[in-house]
Order: C-alpha cells, then structure tokens, then sequence
C-alpha cells in the first residue's frame, strides 16, 4: 500500500462498473477485512462489528436473493432499471456484508445507564468507520466497490442462508471488484461552509 493517507480518502470512489476479474487473493481480501475490523474503533472499546465475506456462489446468492426481493416489493412496475443495478453488483468479484452485534449494545446500555441512549448511535458510528475502512483498503488492492443498503428488505433471507445470529443487525452491503469503468463526477460543497475553526 504505497499511497498515503489523504491520497487513500480521495480516491476511494463509488464504482458500479466491476467483473470477476481476479484482483489479489482471497487470502489477501480476508486480511484486509480482518485487519480493519481488529483496528477501527468504537465507543468504550464495545467492538459490535460483525462482517461476512461473500465470495463466489455465495455473492452471486446474496444479489438472486436482493432481485427477487426487490421484484416483490416492485410488483407489477418496471423493473428493468432495478434489474440493470442487480446484474451490475452481481457481476462483482464479492461482496462485504456489515452487520452489528444487538445483544453487545444491550450490554453496554445495561452497564452504562447513563449512556444507555447513545449506544446504538455509536454502534451505526462504529459501523460507518468499519465501512470506510474496508472500502479504502480494498480499493488500495485495486478494486472498486460502493455501499449499498438493501436491509432491512433482505435481513430475513440473508440470516436464513448463511447462519447468521439473529442478534446481528445487516448495517450495509458492499460489493466490490475489478473496475471496468472510472467513477462518476463528484461535486464539493465549499468547504468553507462546511468546517469551522475557533483560535483564541
């Protein structure tokens, strides 16, 4: 990983043209994972990130699963656009799916009363920098990726198939892969607008 920090934030982008192309190895995508999610933090040290790793037949799974849900939920409408943004994700090499462990929350809430209101603010805060983490060291691989949120539409189909604990809470999807083509344009509010600085 030879780029620094700022140029890593800058150039991690929402790309939604991928393939199956191979990358690096899955070894070398579960150590990306792992180590991201052994090292960002979260609020009194409470470690509620809980990721999957959808590979092969298995990511190909999770977008037949979010299709036909979504083909449910459209009904008689015209789903040729949804359809065009499911092929496009299950072209992807794989897919990254961030859950929230719920009964480590409740602990947190039970040990910290004072705090209790905040927690599940700071477990979707935790997750929000789970997710930026992963998503900038895969692209750092060279892939592309984007987030996507299809929860809680596919939670139920999603737990069925994999196994997953029913106190884990899908947060997020993130589909990634080789590029095939550059992301889209991406407009600035002006900064100064957006950061304050106070010096006395």
């Amino acid at each position: 990983m030879s780029k620094d920090f700022f140029g890593a934030l800058e150039n991690r982008r929402s790309y939604y043209g991928l393939n199956k192309d191979h990358v690096v190895s899955d070894e070398r995508i579960e150590e990306v994972v792992k180590h991201a999610v052994k090292h960002v933090p979260s609020a009194f040290n409470s470690q509620t990130a809980r990721v999957v790793i959808l590979l092969g037949g298995d990511h190909d799974k999770l977008w037949d699963i979010t299709t036909d849900v979504l083909k449910v939920v459209v009904g008689d409408g015209d789903f040729s656009g949804t359809q065009q943004r499911m092929d496009g994700f299950k072209a992807a090499y794989g897919t990254v799916l961030f859950f929230e462990e719920q009964d480590v929350v409740r602990d947190f809430q039970e040990q910290f009363a004072l705090f209790a209101d905040n927690f599940p603010i700071w477990s979707d805060q935790s997750s929000g920098m789970h997710q930026l983490a992963v998503w900038t060291g895969l692209e750092l691989e060279g892939f592309g990726a984007s987030l996507q949120h299809y929860n809680p539409l596919i939670d139920e189909q999603v737990a069925q198939e994999w196994d997953i604990p029913n106190t884990w809470k899908l947060r997020a999807q993130m589909p990634f892969g080789k590029p095939t083509a550059a992301p889209g344009e991406k407009n600035f509010q002006p900064i100064d607008a957006r950061v304050k600085i106070h010096k006395s």
